[in-house]
């Protein structure tokens, strides 16, 4: 049964997600149905809502490891709170550029959160609990990721497209009480120097670890292959597999399914594997993925090439944070964390861009075989990575 801290930080992480992805899947709706907006103002709605992962990353690592991570996560919560109270005002008097700052302010609050979490779970649960906890936050990210759009697209159905923006402040409203009732854990934070430097100190300390440097250029790889096949995936579907629009999402359904398979999963196979297995494994679950795509050409192929893009991956962002914790030194870790975050999001625009150009150009079949090569790249760079110090997860009773 889950210590009541973790019960905390699970029902604080539901809360955060759930709010950030029915606002994402919101926005659209509201600027289409209630806006009525050009594609491109739908466009740069949704682009404010993830600009905050890009300008806030690095800073917001400082901040965390400044100010500690439960102060921080009570603040971002109060942020997220604010930007969604706005992104309902901002609707209900119909101003478009209103709702894209408040949506930036709410996602902002996600950076944060995130970005604290880790931190907090290395001080607040003991080491040998820490994959249990590290996979129950992400098993609630990816409940949630389900269920999110689906409630959005049914309160949309019914005329009431705003609903789903009051009820992702209810959302964040619940997740910060639960952030509340976490025990304040700040004894170690970070000196006070200039942003540049404490940006450098939390590159420099991923840049020098073998491992951790190899999990940065991984995830790098990963995201340029994973959104390359975002990009493609729905004409590959419709095209190449042959599949109807039920299809395609039957299709989607099997990466929901692999994430909370693999956040279930991790733990256990964490305390039975040694770590190199599950950080090559990871990704090489992508490159199975690939090879059925482009090899089998029907529904249930593509269903399990998605649940393999999400089991794997999941696995392996499970280790990699455990991993990350046991390594990072208490103080610098908000900034190491955020400069892999950083790493992750900065270059998905560039594999989704990157996706549709050899899509265009060569067909969706050789974006399949690159997508493969970029998956079987980021095992590579796993599989040859020194993991000086690492060890077998000890799962708690």
């Amino acid at each position: 049964m889950p210590t009541p801290p973790l019960r905390a930080f699970v029902a604080a992480a539901c809360g955060v997600h759930l709010a950030d992805q029915l606002a994402l899947a919101a926005l659209p709706l509201l600027a289409v149905l209630v806006l009525d907006a050009s594609p491109a103002t739908v466009g740069a709605l949704v682009a404010a809502h993830g600009a905050a992962w890009l300008v806030l990353t690095l800073p917001g690592g400082v901040w965390v490891d400044r100010a500690g991570p439960s102060a921080t996560m009570r603040r971002a919560q109060a942020i997220g709170c604010v930007g969604l109270a706005g992104a309902v005002g901002a609707t209900l008097a119909r101003s478009g550029g209103g709702l894209a700052a408040a949506a930036f302010v709410a996602s902002a609050g996600t950076v944060l959160f995130v970005l604290s979490v880790v931190p907090a779970i290395r001080a607040a649960i003991p080491e040998p609990g820490r994959p249990a906890a590290n996979a129950r936050l992400e098993l609630a990210r990816a409940a949630v990721t389900l269920v999110a759009p689906l409630a959005a697209g049914a309160l949309a159905q019914r005329g009431a497209a705003i609903a789903a923006l009051v009820l992702a402040l209810l959302a964040a409203v619940a997740a910060l009480a639960a952030v509340r009732r976490l025990p304040v854990s700040d004894a170690t934070v970070a000196p006070r120097e200039p942003f540049g430097t404490a940006i450098r100190a939390g590159a420099s300390v991923v840049l020098a670890d073998p491992l951790l440097r190899a999990i940065a250029a991984c995830a790098v790889l990963f995201n340029l292959a994973f959104f390359a096949l975002v990009a493609i995936w729905v004409p590959h579907a419709l095209g190449v597999l042959g599949l109807d629009a039920a299809g395609v999402g039957l299709s989607q359904a099997g990466y929901g399914v692999g994430l909370l398979a693999g956040a279930a999963a991790a733990p256990r196979l964490m305390a039975c594997l040694p770590p190199r297995v599950l950080l090559v494994g990871g990704p090489g679950c992508a490159v199975l993925a690939a090879v059925l795509l482009a090899t089998m050409p029907s529904t249930a192929a593509a269903f399990v090439a998605q649940l393999l893009v999400g089991f794997g991956p999941m696995v392996w962002q499970v280790q990699r944070t455990t991993l990350t914790q046991q390594r990072v030194p208490a103080a610098l870790l908000g900034r190491a964390s955020a400069t892999i975050q950083l790493a992750v999001y900065g270059v998905r625009p560039l594999g989704a861009l990157a996706g549709g150009a050899i899509a265009q150009g060569w067909g969706t079949g050789a974006a399949i075989v690159a997508i493969g090569a970029g998956f079987a790249a980021s095992a590579a760079v796993m599989g040859i990575a020194r993991l000086d110090g690492t060890r077998r997860t000890t799962i708690a009773a």
